[in-house]
């Protein structure tokens, strides 16, 4: 009895002399473990679907002991313009640990494959400003993980045009009430409504917006430290895209 999957490949681990485990995040099943079998030898016609970031089809035996082995796997799509720059390959990574630590095995996440998908493309093939496509797929991820910030009005008075964000309760303030203890960021009206727009818009018009100068580093700054203090956790793909920025 044979399935099949389509799904993103989010991490390989090595396995034996010429086995990977892979860690594939797919619509349907969520995040599911496929057993590669000599997927590391040079003869191996699996090679290239079982990369890390391609989107592949995998056809599967029934699973044993809760693991898939692969029978036969396509590459779809292998984002080439991730591959050639160092700096896009590890934030995408980046987003690639994210969504795996956001995704639950064997609980249907469709939209957490089609916004790590969206933007890879928008990173690989658009070439959008990464500091924007960062921002938006943080504040989106923490979103389908159920951490939405309320940006709606200042959490005491109610008032729209805030001045911080308050990062661990996930709401605004504006610089007149004071909400207690807890870090705090600035947000401009600019960042306020990049925010806004990306924790609203249809997915399919993510992107659909640009911001620029010190709004748009206003933004990446609140985006990235909501998500990991929310998460309560770490990334060391998103340390090492971080140290390549400083070089």
């Amino acid at each position: 009895m044979y399935k099949t999957f389509e799904g993103l490949v989010l991490r390989e681990t090595e396995y034996r002399d010429t086995d990977k485990l892979l860690t594939v995040l797919t619509r349907d099943a969520g995040k599911i473990t496929l057993k590669a079998r000599g997927v590391r030898s040079n003869r191996s016609k699996l090679k290239g679907a079982c990369q890390i970031l391609t989107y592949s089809e995998f056809t599967v035996n029934d699973a044993f002991h809760g693991q898939y082995s692969i029978m036969e796997a396509t590459s779809k799509q292998m984002f080439p313009g991730l591959r050639s720059d160092l700096e896009l390959l590890s934030l995408a990574s980046y987003f690639a640990q994210v969504a795996e630590c956001v995704c639950q095995e064997d609980f249907s996440t469709p939209e957490l494959l089609s916004l790590t998908l969206n933007c890879l493309y928008a990173l690989g093939t658009l070439h959008l400003p990464q500091q924007q496509v960062k921002a938006a797929f943080e504040l989106r991820v923490a979103c389908i993980g159920g951490y939405e910030p309320d940006l709606t009005g200042c959490a005491v008075c109610g008032r729209a045009d805030c001045g911080r964000f308050l990062v661990s309760g996930g709401c605004l303030q504006c610089l007149e009430c004071g909400l207690g203890e807890g870090l705090s960021l600035p947000v401009s009206a600019g960042c306020l409504a990049a925010m806004r727009y990306i924790t609203g818009c249809d997915a399919k018009r993510l992107f659909s917006f640009s911001l620029d100068g010190p709004a748009r580093k206003e933004l990446a700054d609140a985006a990235e430290t909501y998500l990991v203090t929310q998460l309560e956790r770490g990334f060391y793909t998103l340390d090492f895209y971080k140290s390549l920025l400083l070089t």
